[in-house]
């Protein structure tokens, strides 16, 4: 295993970022909250406050309006380093978890799908044990995330939004995963040591 960063903040979304507003939707991340702890379960994603508050979040399967599909999403992750790539060319505004990831990592590096391999192992530091994130894939970037990243939500041409489009692809924006093999529940915190399990 290639060790690739340590968690260095954890959230979760207790609503869907894109609101609707009449006929518009945007993007506000208002409902985004960091947690002390994040409860890994079979069944998604909740988060625990410093008052001991469980939260559930929104890709969570039992969630009342859940974003989970067939478990394909239900937890995401993103990197530090993306977020530098992202403030240098859209603006400072875009701070670090405001794209919606429950699992930030602090990275000195930039990562693409290939780069991260098939799945990534996550080293629990209060027990030494290692949990499986699994069928990574890109979470593809939409439209009103792009518009909040480019000009704070406003519109734009459509060359330029289709440039902002692919410039938070490719994982910029974060990636999906599925927890594998859970069986029981796994308590994440910041400082937990990330892996690229290439695999194996």
């Amino acid at each position: 295993m290639r060790e690739i960063g340590q968690i260095s903040l954890i959230q979760v979304q207790r609503s869907s970022l894109k609101v609707e507003r009449g006929t518009e939707r945007y993007y506000d991340p208002a409902s985004l909250l960091g947690v002390k702890y994040l409860l890994l379960r079979p069944e998604g994603v909740i988060g625990v406050t410093t008052d001991g508050s469980e939260v559930m979040d929104i890709h969570h399967e039992n969630h009342p309006n859940s974003r989970n599909h067939n478990g394909v999403n239900g937890v995401s992750i993103g990197f530090t380093s993306h977020y530098r790539a992202m403030r240098s060319k859209l603006g400072e505004h875009l701070v670090d978890g405001i794209a919606g990831e429950n699992i930030l990592i602090e990275s000195s590096t930039s990562h693409s799908l290939a780069d991260l391999g098939e799945r990534l192992a996550i080293q629990i530091q209060q027990t030494g044990r290692y949990i499986y994130l699994s069928g990574l894939m890109v979470a593809t970037p939409c439209v009103q995330f792009s518009l909040f990243a480019a000009n704070h939500g406003m519109p734009l041409p459509a060359a330029q939004l289709k440039e902002t489009l692919q410039v938070l692809d490719g994982g910029t924006r974060g990636f999906y995963a599925r927890m594998e093999g859970l069986q029981d529940n796994v308590t994440l915190q910041v400082g937990d040591k990330v892996f690229a399990a290439d695999g194996k």
